[in-house]
């Protein structure tokens, strides 16, 4: 997930709405004490759901929602693999569900059970989702956004349109990148014409130095801190998330996001149902409901990221938002779109340690 802290308010409502159930306890959790109808035990990122939207859930369907939170995927995924806690649905990016594809930790979604889903999530999602499952077998799109160049109309000489411009000596010390190997391997891998998936050894070898020889016009390398210093017009352009840019602007509208002509990362967050999971009947009543339209509507209003839910797309009032070429681009007028696979253990050691050399060079 690429996402942004919310209000204090939000945080608030978060924290007062789910009662977080210690994950250890989770496990061996029996299926008939807690709810009329059962219940159903979800992993999700921290104030990633609308805590209305869980229990219009349970009112609905008389299931019980037990309901945990992590930070990251890497956090997630071992305590999946472990078996230590019980859980059904789960949330993971795009390349943590390859990963967990290639573990067979995950169970084939029945769509029969899920009518919703197909009815409402926008084909190209599915068919965005096939570059880390293949046959679209295994997860149901929830957010997604893509990464771009984020720039301020009044600080720059001409239009960004291209990932070179981020080399280019005349915004020396105005340029904000991304403190993430594989969010800053994409910009200089699409740069010079490859996949952002490849481990072929010349090509990660280009993309090494291709940053490196960036190294010294790079304001600072960062991750929330691009938003502030974009707002408070610090840095001329810097690489950001697609939700975040849409917030961005409405604090400050010289800015103006745009997706390289080269391509980028189409990323995806979607739901996903244990191959051990106690409750898997249940599992998929949760995801159909979160996927109709009026639950997506209210999930994409709390949390400010794009629903893939074209159902709940038509549903949103303001005509700004609901056409934004930010939150919702038609994605088949771009070229060179990729998602995030997982690379294996060896693929991560070599990004990991070449990214260490562009950090220290």
């Amino acid at each position: 997930m690429k996402k942004f802290d919310l209000s204090l308010a939000k945080k608030a409502l978060a924290t007062s709405a789910l009662m977080l159930l210690p994950a250890a306890l989770l496990s061996g959790c029996g299926s008939s004490s807690d709810g009329a109808n059962g219940q159903v035990i979800v992993y999700n990122w921290g104030e990633y759901i609308d805590p209305d939207a869980i229990e219009m859930f349970e009112e609905e369907t008389g299931i019980k929602v037990i309901y945990d939170e992590y930070e990251t995927n890497e956090i997630m995924y071992p305590k999946v693999e472990s078996g230590a806690a019980s859980y059904d649905v789960v949330c993971p990016s795009d390349y943590m569900i390859s990963k967990m594809i290639s573990g067979d930790l995950l169970a084939e979604i029945n769509f029969d059970n899920i009518p919703n889903a197909k009815a409402n999530i926008d084909a190209q999602y599915f068919e965005q989702s096939k570059g880390f499952d293949p046959e679209n077998k295994y997860s149901v799109p929830y957010c997604w956004g893509t990464v771009g160049i984020l720039y301020n109309k009044t600080m720059v000489e001409e239009p960004i349109t291209s990932w070179a411009q981020l080399w280019d000596e005349k915004y020396a010390d105005n340029i904000l990148m991304q403190d993430s190997v594989r969010d800053a391997f994409m910009v200089a891998e699409k740069l010079n014409g490859f996949s952002m998936n490849t481990l072929d050894p010349d090509e990660l070898e280009i993309t090494k130095n291709s940053l490196i020889e960036q190294k010294p016009l790079v304001q600072a390398y960062v991750i929330d801190q691009v938003r502030d210093k974009m707002i408070g017009g610090e840095a001329a352009m810097g690489v950001i998330y697609s939700g975040e840019a849409i917030y961005t602007q409405r604090e400050n509208p010289d800015l103006v996001y745009v997706i390289p002509d080269e391509g980028t990362n189409v990323w995806i967050d979607s739901w996903v149902i244990l191959k051990n999971a106690p409750n898997k009947e249940n599992a998929e009543k949760f995801i159909d409901f979160m996927c109709r339209p009026d639950i997506a509507l209210m999930n994409f209003d709390y949390i400010t990221y794009s629903t893939p839910n074209k159902a709940a797309r038509e549903l949103i009032e303001d005509e700004e938002i609901r056409n934004s070429e930010i939150a919702f681009p038609d994605l088949s007028q771009y070229s060179n779109l990729e998602t995030f696979t997982y690379l294996g253990e060896e693929g991560d050691t070599l990004y990991n340690e070449l990214w260490k050399e562009v950090k220290s060079n």
